[in-house]
């Protein structure tokens, strides 16, 4: 992949009420583990590779574990993750897919079980805003840092 534009340069402006919205969506009353954990698992289904990069980086600096993000993609048949998360990936996952699954009720349900109302609002709009941040970064090229350092050394050599 290249880089198409850079939306922060070209546009500045429109660019920064996705800055403010994505530090609103990520500081909310939510833990960190579990935020960075939602945004991983959605940028993996959108294929994002700057995204994964950065939340797992992300997950790291908050003491996640390599075995929980290894497992990520696999979490159903794992047993490292607490009935809260499972919860948050399920709906992650309905909602990242929504036009194969249109977010079921038994998901929403599951969600409701672990989640109080404001922070069902709170995880729903973090997966919304991780979505779009993969089809912006998907969209217009964005390089993840380790395309980033390969391309620098294949050019230096």
């Amino acid at each position: 992949m290249s880089v198409r534009l850079n939306p922060f340069v070209v546009s500045p402006a429109a660019m920064q009420p996705w800055i403010e919205l994505g530090k609103t969506a990520q500081t909310n009353g939510l833990e960190p583990l579990l935020r960075e954990l939602v945004m991983t698992r959605a940028s993996q289904i959108n294929g994002c590779a700057f995204c994964i990069h950065h939340h797992i980086a992300d997950a790291r600096k908050h003491g996640e574990t390599e075995d929980r993000l290894h497992l990520l993609s696999a979490w159903r048949e794992s047993g490292l993750y607490s009935d809260r998360e499972r919860a948050a990936l399920g709906w992650t996952e309905a909602l990242t897919l929504v036009s194969e699954t249109h977010a079921p009720d038994a998901s929403y349900e599951e969600l409701r079980l672990h989640f109080s109302e404001e922070e069902s609002v709170e995880v729903t709009l973090l997966i919304a805003q991780v979505n779009a941040w993969n089809r912006i970064k998907i969209g217009l090229g964005a390089i993840h840092p380790a395309d980033e350092r390969s391309s620098r050394a294949d050019f230096e050599q």
